[in-house]
């Protein structure tokens, strides 16, 4: 074969391979195209669209009046996108210096070289999703924003800014525990207001598709599918913040000074049923002493004397006895059996009316009647208990509220003594929201309401929904026996065992409560040693009643462990505070008006700036030495003035009532607000309620007392 023959035929070969190789390449994409091309596009679209979810706004929780209670609050995490095809190298490079001061001034976390070290390394990386700083607040973020580089934006400075949503709660431990909040963990813990009410909070999540660029970097498409988030519904509480803070204040003092182990105060008006106060202060392991867990909703325990007053209004309305028959006490000792049942009074009472058993507590009179008239047939005084609903939980919205439990006769637990042990308060469990609304019924002309934490929902400021009152019983008994029983409490006050809070300005109703602890291993003793339980609950006034309130310490262990005593100086302090706040209830009120105090009128304003002045012209005043706060309210007491801090939160508009303008102005225009301010002097109203959020550009006009 010829050397041309050989050349022609190696290249038609070739020219052969190349064809059938071109014509299975073309078949290739002919299928592709064809046979699995729907399938194809729908995997690549899979991988470069995807629809996001995007998160709401949760409402906020709020007081009574409007403050706020719990807020989500943005947070920032700033992110950089080192190797933008956008980032200017040589301006990044020139800069670093000057931008890594300025992070260093502003987080003051780090050294300024240290910034530059990182920003450097990363740099040289070409790291596109760098994360500089978690947990920057909005001031921090807008700061950054105006620095070296970063000013540039998303793709010419690489800045990536996410951002994310904190709970906080503005009044610190205020009502923490009633609060209470809700956990995205695997448990999804839901507690308190939080909790029950987390379906309208927490909004409705919206949905956004996305389509991935490189770098791993998502932008939003417009579509026609989109849908908005809805954000939540804010739930307005009612909750009484001034109140509230009394309560804490008063609570936490007194088991610091009795060495107690937790305690509890609620305060509820009586014809709502509103719920105006709750705290649940408990020692913690450090000795300090905090809202850890809602025993006003969740502890059941035996009452004690407190449960007096059911048993006697079941008598009464069974006709058993009358508040004027009387019984023997004999020494102050009795026994039923095995047990022996006492007066704490040594020699016991001696004779004395069913009205002064009430008012002097006396274990062995009520053990005495209650046998002497139910001993033959228990089962009637139990079913007049059950009747007046005091073996049903309440039905509060708040989980984990505990219940109740009196012993029926027949039962695994009932015995000859239960009759007795019954008739002051043991054998019988309820938590201490159950026997206030047993009380508050008492003062409520015999309607039992259920207790309401939550009076409306508002969105976006309009109300949605309101929740009124619920009545859980008509009527717990007849009207002879709701006077009886008012005439009876207001003798515990006036004769009897809390004589201490008796004062001249108005009348409390009430009964004290002395418990011993039971321990489920070892009964009532434990290493020789008795535990109680001290509690007041009454309602005031007694003549009118408003509000009813009771208070629980729990383990006091300096000695003394009397209801009077423990509780009841909690229920005088917060009552006082209740009264002395509504002009309503004090129909003296125009008698005392003219009465002035011998401490001067100061201004509210800064705490170093007021002490100044009054230890210069040698004012007297009190001061709470631990606070941190550095603005104050003055108000007189007596000879002295008293000086209470005044906490002022960044994020949210200051109370300024009761301040000069110059300090007014200053706190207002901090948080970004513009001040229209009608007249001179002291701001009387400001038109934005103090706890409201601060939004910058927001106008709030002030009234002065001068014009």
């Amino acid at each position: 074969m010829s050397l041309k023959k050989d050349i022609v035929w190696r290249v038609a070969i070739i020219y052969l391979g190349m064809l059938l190789v071109g014509v299975l390449i073309f078949g290739r994409i002919l299928y592709l195209q064809l046979v699995q091309g729907n399938k194809y596009s729908t995997l690549s679209a899979e991988q470069s669209l995807r629809d996001f979810t995007i998160q709401p706004n949760r409402g906020d929780i709020l007081s009574a009046d409007g403050r706020l209670l719990s807020s989500s609050v943005p947070y920032y995490e700033i992110h950089l996108d080192l190797n933008s095809n956008a980032l200017d190298r040589n301006l990044f490079k020139r800069k670093l210096d000057s931008l890594s001061s300025c992070l260093s001034d502003l987080f003051k976390d780090k050294p300024a070289w240290q910034y530059k070290k990182e920003l450097l390394d990363a740099y040289r990386k070409k790291s596109r999703y760098y994360l500089l700083k978690r947990n920057v607040t909005y001031r921090q973020m807008k700061e950054l924003k105006k620095f070296p580089v970063l000013r540039r934006g998303r793709y010419k400075g690489g800045l990536i800014i996410i951002q994310t949503n904190k709970r906080i709660l503005p009044q610190r431990e205020l009502a923490a525990r009633t609060i209470g909040y809700v956990t995205n963990d695997d448990r999804s813990n839901v507690v308190g207001i939080e909790g029950a009410y987390n379906r309208f909070l927490k909004g409705q999540t919206g949905v956004r598709l996305m389509q991935r660029l490189s770098g791993n970097v998502w932008m939003p498409l417009k579509d026609a599918n989109e849908v908005e988030p809805k954000d939540g519904y804010d739930v307005v509480t009612t909750i009484d913040i001034d109140i509230q803070d009394v309560a804490e204040n008063s609570l936490k003092q007194q088991l610091i000074r009795n060495n107690a182990d937790h305690g509890v105060v609620i305060l509820m008006e009586v014809k709502t049923g509103n719920i105006k106060a709750i705290a649940n202060l408990e020692r913690d392991k450090d000795g300090n002493y905090r809202e850890l867990y809602n025993y006003a909703i969740g502890e059941s325990i035996e009452p004690g004397s407190t449960f007096k007053l059911p048993v006697l209004v079941a008598g009464l309305e069974d006709g058993a006895f009358s508040i004027n028959d009387t019984v023997d006490t004999d020494h102050g000792r009795i026994k039923f059996y095995d047990k022996v049942i006492k007066d704490t009074r040594p020699g016991g009472y001696g004779k004395i009316t069913v009205k002064r058993v009430l008012e002097v507590s006396s274990n062995v009179g009520m053990s005495k009647l209650i046998m002497d008239h139910y001993a033959d047939h228990p089962r009637d005084l139990i079913d007049r208990l059950y009747s007046m609903r005091l073996n049903k939980k309440l039905g509060i919205e708040i989980k984990g509220e505990g219940t109740p439990m009196i012993h029926y006769p027949g039962d695994k637990y009932w015995s000859g003594i239960s009759l007795a042990m019954i008739s002051h308060g043991y054998e019988v469990r309820m938590t201490p929201l159950q026997i206030l609304a047993f009380y508050n019924a008492i003062a409520n002309n015999g309607v039992m309401v259920k207790p309401r934490f939550v009076k409306e929902l508002k969105y976006h400021g309009r109300v949605v929904k309101k929740y009124g009152t619920v009545v859980l019983n008509p009527s717990i008994c007849s009207k002879e026996t709701l006077e009886k029983a008012h005439e009876m409490l207001e003798g515990v006050v006036e004769n009897g065992t809390a004589k201490n809070l008796r004062n001249k300005v108005y009348k409390i109703a009430g009964k004290t409560g002395t418990a011993q602890i039971a321990n489920e291993k070892y009964g009532y003793h434990v290493n020789h040693k008795i535990s109680y339980v001290a509690s007041f609950v009454g309602y005031f006034p007694a003549d009118d009643p408003k509000y009813s309130c009771i208070v629980v310490v729990s383990a006091p262990s300096n000695s003394v462990y009397y209801g009077n005593l423990v509780a009841g100086p909690v229920f005088r302090e917060v009552a006082d505070k209740v009264y002395a706040s509504s002009l309503d209830m004090q129909r003296d009120y125009l008698a005392y008006a003219g009465h002035s105090h011998d401490a001067p009128y100061s201004k509210n304003g800064l705490l170093s700036e007021m002490k100044y002045v009054f230890n210069k012209l040698g004012i007297s005043y009190l001061e709470d030495k631990k606070t941190e706060d550095k603005w104050g309210r003055a108000s007189s007491r007596d000879s002295v003035v008293a000086v209470d801090p005044l906490k002022v939160t960044g994020f949210l508009v200051p109370n300024v009532r009761g301040m000069g303008l110059e300090d007014a102005l200053f706190l207002l225009e901090s948080d970004g607000l513009q001040v229209i301010a009608d007249g001179w002097g002291t701001v009387k109203k400001q038109s934005v309620a103090p706890g409201t959020k601060a939004q910058p550009g927001m106008t709030i006009r002030l009234e002065m007392s001068l014009k």
